[in-house]
């Protein structure tokens, strides 16, 4: 088949599946990743305490690639947060170390393979962080 003759069929099959309704496949969007993970968060409160609060054992999904907090928009304060991945260690990550959380969607563990059991760890950043609620999607 000539050249000519080959992209004339390939135009007349494309053109015959749009007639069809056919649809070229989309492009992933790092948007739509981003909503798929983050709708399958869950919501979690966290209540003052002068020790650390866990909150897990929770299993990663494909869903997400790291695990994420948000804070509620209601939410007064900020938290400190960190990932224990519980069947390798007792302390966090990140070198043992808390990082600080608001209510935009932040990243505490980031390319965490799917199916790692995880306990996330929390405690007030500072005494205005008496009742938070807080989103988690991994």
């Amino acid at each position: 088949m000539t050249r000519t003759r080959r992209t004339a069929a390939v135009l007349a099959a494309a053109t015959a599946l749009l007639a069809a309704g056919a649809t070229a496949p989309a492009v992933a969007q790092p948007e739509k990743a981003a909503a798929s993970c983050y709708g399958g968060a869950i919501s979690l409160t966290y209540r003052y305490s002068t020790a650390a609060v866990e909150y897990g054992t929770y299993t990663t999904t494909s869903r997400c690639s790291d695990i994420n907090i948000k804070l509620s928009g209601s939410a007064t304060g900020f938290l400190d947060a960190c990932v224990v991945f519980v069947d390798h260690t007792t302390l966090c990550n990140h070198d043992n170390t808390y990082s600080t959380f608001g209510p935009q969607w932040a990243t505490v563990a980031t390319d965490v393979k799917d199916g790692t059991r995880f306990r996330l760890r929390v405690h007030a950043y500072d005494t205005d962080a008496q009742n938070v609620p807080f989103q988690l999607a991994f």
